[in-house]
């Protein structure tokens, strides 16, 4: 049994996948995570493969120290970005096994969007290199833990046109009708 970081609101209508320890920098797939976050299936892939075509960029908004300007950045009100080839090939990787556990689930792949994703540093991979004058210095790998969920998206609901409202109460739990304004 595989722990998460949430818990899919309806269960039969999300698929989840996840990756532990992944050799990819944190930083990286942290900023490529979050640009596919509230995109739906078909265009987080597309996405990620124009990233890797260097159609579209990831744009970088934390960790975004000396990070370059680009252009198409623009297109997501920001000026920074990169294209972090590796990080991408992960996520996409996670999101085709998303798709085909949501195949298995007889979802249709496109009512899906990418719900939820979490990118948590992983233990540190340690190694040295051997610098001058017969010192050793640390050379340390940042992976990183991965997970998602798609989720099917939920219909709109038109306001009914009598303006009768149905309210939950929070701390009752009763089911209240009211007036909206």
């Amino acid at each position: 049994m595989v722990k998460y970081s949430a818990k899919p609101v309806d269960e039969a209508k999300t698929a989840k996948t996840r990756g532990s320890d992944v050799r990819v920098h944190f930083k990286n797939t942290r900023e490529t995570a979050n640009a596919v976050k509230g995109l739906s299936y078909r265009r987080a892939v597309a996405f990620l493969e124009n990233v890797l075509a260097h159609k579209e960029c990831v744009p970088y908004t934390r960790f975004n120290g000396h990070v370059g300007r680009t252009g198409q950045a623009k297109a997501h009100r920001g000026v920074l970005g990169r294209w972090p080839t590796k990080s991408v090939e992960y996520v996409l990787s996670l999101l085709k096994n998303a798709a085909s556990n949501a195949t298995s689930k007889k979802l249709s792949l496109d009512d899906l969007v990418v719900s939820h994703v979490s990118v948590q540093q992983a233990m540190k991979h340690r190694r040295r290199t051997y610098r001058a004058h017969g010192r050793i210095g640390p050379y340390v790998a940042s992976p990183s833990h991965i997970e998602l969920f798609l989720t099917t998206k939920d219909a709109v609901v038109a306001r009914p046109k009598d303006g009768k409202v149905v309210k939950n109460v929070s701390n009752s739990g009763k089911l209240v009708s009211g007036t909206s304004a």
